[in-house]
């Protein structure tokens, strides 16, 4: 039973990341992108919210303080 139970956390907890998107604060200017209870990203005058794997594609990275 507990088998049963650890295989189906695992799928679910796999799923999810397919299922919900995450989101970040972007700066297009820097490409940096923040987690939104990031200070930098509080205190950003040009930033949007998008999709991580958006931000990725544009070729942003991490925030070094809040690991995006």
């Amino acid at each position: 039973m507990k088998k049963v139970i650890i295989i189906l956390g695992v799928i679910i907890y796999g799923l999810s990341g397919m299922v919900f998107a995450e989101t970040v604060i972007y700066n297009p200017k820097s490409g940096i992108y923040h987690n939104q209870y990031c200070h930098s990203a509080k205190i950003c005058k040009v930033c949007i919210k998008i999709d991580k794997k958006e931000a990725q594609r544009r070729g942003g990275r991490a925030c070094k303080k809040c690991g995006g």
